[in-house]
């Protein structure tokens, strides 16, 4: 049985600049559609069957959709953002520990309080707990793959978890997904409801992935891709990756294969 993990603390503490959400106005920015990839990428294979063939309709948003959903502190579990130590049986998960962090922001560059954060992902062999998922890499039983957080009052969240591994799928005879975890976001409002996933500097598999290779823009692409932050790790424990989701707006983090949504 391994040592239990010790207890997740802000990596903010590690940093020495201190963490301040800069102005910028309320509203829902137009969505620059010219960032997204086209629904229609015949290299990635399952976009042919499920793309629309009609245009797109624009639905102007109702005031349910631009203040709601909320959440609070009450709805999140202790370890609901330590992904080592929340479905640990008899020991920690195999991998990499890492952290991610960053801050939610608005298109304005404002950080979003109080939103709801989702992520999952495969283990450290690259295999999800998921039923449908028969890769051979064997299923971690300490390691649930998935976990959530608030953000603070400036936008800030942060989790920890070990690093997923990379694992084939069946686009072309040898594709292979690059390592990734997937964020679900909820933002002030539903008009800013987001899916997407995050990817890691340096990884080879990044510039060979069928889904990565169909986003045209290369700014959009490295929005999604998550830089090492040593100065917000922590020593002989865990790296640490930042990761900064922007909703809406010119800047904002490419959608997850989607039509609808951010």
């Amino acid at each position: 049985m391994n040592a239990q993990a010790p207890a997740l603390r802000d990596p903010r503490l590690n940093r020495p600049e201190p963490f301040t959400p800069p102005l910028g106005d309320g509203g829902f920015f137009q969505r620059d559609r010219s960032i997204h990839p086209p629904a229609h990428a015949p290299g990635y294979k399952s976009s042919v069957l499920r793309s629309p063939r009609q245009a797109l309709l624009s639905l102007e948003n109702s005031v349910s959709e631009i203040t709601g959903p909320v959440f609070g502190h009450n709805d999140l579990g202790p370890l609901d953002n330590d992904l080592i130590r929340n479905y640990a049986k008899d020991g920690d998960p195999i991998g990499e520990r890492i952290i991610v962090h960053g801050r939610v922001l608005d298109e304005t560059g404002r950080g979003v309080a109080n939103t709801l954060v989702e992520f999952w992902q495969a283990n450290a062999g690259g295999r999800y707990r998921h039923k449908k998922d028969t890769y051979l890499a064997p299923i971690d039983p300490n390691f649930g793959g998935c976990g959530r957080a608030l953000t603070d009052e400036t936008g800030y969240y942060y989790f920890r978890t070990v690093k997923p591994g990379p694992y084939p799928w069946r686009n072309y005879v040898n594709s292979w997904r690059p390592a990734h975890i997937h964020f679900s976001v909820f933002g002030s409002g539903f008009a800013q409801r987001l899916i997407t996933q995050m990817y890691f500097e340096g990884d080879p598999l990044i510039p060979v992935c069928p889904i990565l290779t169909t986003i045209p823009d290369k700014d959009a692409l490295d929005r999604l891709v998550a830089p090492l932050d040593l100065n917000a790790s922590s020593p002989f424990d865990s790296l640490a990756y930042r990761f900064d989701i922007v909703l809406r707006g010119q800047r904002s983090t490419y959608f997850e294969n989607r039509t609808e949504g951010n």
